[in-house]
């Protein structure tokens, strides 16, 4: 691309800083305290308490596992190291790079099980930011489990046309016409294939 037809041609780009997790306990992780327990349990009822040997057990049942996948939490720190290495289609920075992605612009509702995720634009007049938008849903809608409902919007007051790219990102028709067009699908498909 010329840097005559870029819209903007030197956008103002951030350090980007690691991502500090906290550590998550899921239901299969063991602590410490949950081998002391069994040894506390298995002191108490003696020789009479006898795990199970594997073969006992069973097999995995992988329609149970699929399930419990879904019913897995999600939070916003996941959403965004999903989201932070887009490609933005007019530069060869990152969304994070960019701050057009930000961890405080991601909210999840686990009771309605709805992920909304704000992004700003570089410009207010920016005309890729339906397009950002639309790398955005593809990205969550690939990566996260169906049981979640996706919103994206542009962060308040940061896009001239702000409702119209919203009411865009959130019209199912739209965005399966959008990924229809093949041209379009491909280069959203080069913006989030690294991500």
């Amino acid at each position: 691309m010329d840097l005559g037809d870029l819209i903007n041609p030197s956008p103002k780009v951030y350090d980007v800083a690691p991502i500090k997790r906290e550590t998550r306990r899921t239901p299969n992780t063991v602590t410490e305290d949950d081998q002391n327990a069994e040894q506390l349990f298995n002191s108490i009822l003696g020789p009479k308490y006898i795990k199970k040997p594997l073969e006992e057990i069973g097999t995995i049942d992988e329609d149970e596992v699929a399930d419990s996948e879904e019913d897995e939490e999600i939070d916003e720190l996941e959403i965004y190291d999903l989201l932070r290495n887009i490609k933005d289609p007019e530069h060869p920075l990152t969304l994070e790079q960019l701050k057009v992605a930000q961890h405080s612009l991601i909210n999840i509702d686990q009771l309605t099980k709805t992920i909304t995720v704000q992004f700003t634009p570089t410009i207010t007049h920016c005309s890729m930011a339906t397009l950002i938008g639309l790398c955005i849903r593809v990205k969550l809608l690939r990566s996260i489990p169906k049981t979640y409902k996706v919103d994206i919007k542009v962060s308040q007051g940061s896009h001239e046309s702000e409702n119209a790219v919203n009411r865009q990102l959130n019209d199912k028709e739209r965005v399966a016409a959008a990924l229809e067009n093949s041209k379009l699908l491909s280069v959203v498909d080069k913006c989030i294939i690294h991500s």
